[in-house]
């Protein structure tokens, strides 16, 4: 089965070709700028990647593009759409409406905008990537899923906030996570790297990039992730600030002269490591450098990304009464060797010892902690396309 994968983003659009059976990449690419000039990149496997300026006022004319680049008699990977089998798409917002993935029906697309509210930027987009397939591509079927929905599982008492209980109940306050797609992913391959049940097994998922969250999976389930109700809270990320006290968002409107949505934008877009290294960079390489250099806010930066990462990782094991690994993954989590080393530090209480040796290798699954370590430390690459592409044929064969 050949499955496209689509993940809309509100002015990009990520794509892979996929043949299911072998999971191996057809082509893949990215539409970006939407809306404002349009870039198109294509890689079909093998080949050289082709990258050129195209218009693309919206998404009706990306997703045109994707498909005429897929078909191209001299470059596509397909002869014709009726290769296409199935399409997998990325939703960021399933709230409580989906505890798993879903086949896409009109049903199933009243329910993802009733979530609009829950992710303004990023369902909005998913749906539109849904509408012009559904409107290229008729009679192909579609599968939605769903960020948020492998932390479905999380128990009432890891997901509820402790405000009236009515704003849950009228409102649907509560903690949701992200990154669900990523999370689940590793944690399977965590346990098939190292041989675990995972049935049986407590691991620790850091999956660590510009957006960055942590999830405790007991029995191939989650119980827990740091994101809440929305990708703001949890870690110190790229430009997001993570967890801080709630009245900070009135205390600095008030002094900086800005509402709460002007406050929280500052949260989102300007703060985190690119705020604590006083606009330096958001990038890791950038601030490892500047510190190696003697910049102290970008020492500052480093310091305390690793810190709360490995006090989230201490609270998880608490949450679990243990852990029998733990899987560093994502753009950060997978190519900086240092920002693992010094959170490892931290982590000597669960008997894990860094291999300095293995950490500082690159490419595929590696285990960094010694023989010796009670709890494994490990480098899982993320693959959420080819996860994407697993659920998508598991709701069609369902």
């Amino acid at each position: 089965m050949k499955v496209l994968i689509i993940n809309c983003g509100s002015s990009s659009l990520k794509y892979q070709l996929i043949d299911s059976e072998s999971e191996a990449v057809l082509a893949k690419g990215l539409c970006e700028r939407i809306g404002i000039d349009g870039r198109l990149s294509y890689e079909k496997t093998g080949a050289e990647k082709e990258t050129r300026d195209a218009p693309m006022p919206t998404h009706t004319e990306a997703v045109q593009l994707v498909v005429d680049a897929l078909t191209n008699p001299k470059t596509g990977a397909i002869a014709s759409l009726s290769e296409i089998d199935a399409i997998g798409h990325r939703v960021v917002h399933g709230g409580e409406k989906f505890a798993g993935s879903a086949l896409v029906t009109d049903e199933m697309l009243a329910a993802v905008k009733e979530c609009i509210d829950l992710a303004p930027l990023h369902n909005p987009a998913n749906l539109i990537g849904i509408d012009v397939c559904r409107k290229l591509m008729p009679g192909v079927p579609m599968v939605g899923v769903f960020d948020t929905a492998f932390h479905q599982t999380m128990p009432r008492k890891a997901y509820l906030y402790a405000i009236p209980i009515e704003y849950y109940e009228q409102y649907k306050i509560r903690k949701y996570g992200f990154h669900g797609t990523s999370h689940s992913f590793v944690s399977k391959e965590l346990a098939r790297f190292l041989g675990l049940k995972l049935e049986d097994s407590r691991i620790i998922v850091c999956h660590l990039g510009n957006g960055a969250s942590i999830s405790a999976v007991q029995g191939g389930k989650c119980v827990d992730t740091s994101m809440g109700l929305t990708p703001l809270a949890g870690l110190v990320m790229g430009t997001r600030s993570g967890d801080l006290d709630p009245s900070v968002v009135d205390f600095l409107g008030k002094k900086i002269g800005k509402d709460a949505a002007g406050v929280i934008d500052v949260l989102n877009k300007k703060s985190g490591v690119l705020g604590l290294s006083r606009g330096l960079s958001s990038d890791f390489r950038d601030l490892e450098e500047a510190a190696s250099k003697g910049n102290k806010d970008a020492e500052a930066a480093f310091e305390v990304f690793c810190y709360r990462v490995a006090c989230t990782v201490g609270a998880y094991a608490a949450a679990m009464n243990g852990v029998d690994a733990i899987a560093f993954t994502a753009g950060i989590g997978e190519n900086a060797a240092g920002v693992r080393a010094q959170i490892v530090k931290y982590l000597g209480y669960l008997g894990i010892e860094l291999d300095a040796a293995k950490n500082a290798q690159r490419g595929g699954n590696v285990k960094i902690s010694t023989d010796a370590s009670r709890v494994a430390a490990c480098v899982i690459p993320t693959n959420e396309e080819i996860a994407i592409c697993r659920e998508t044929v598991a709701v069609l064969k369902g």
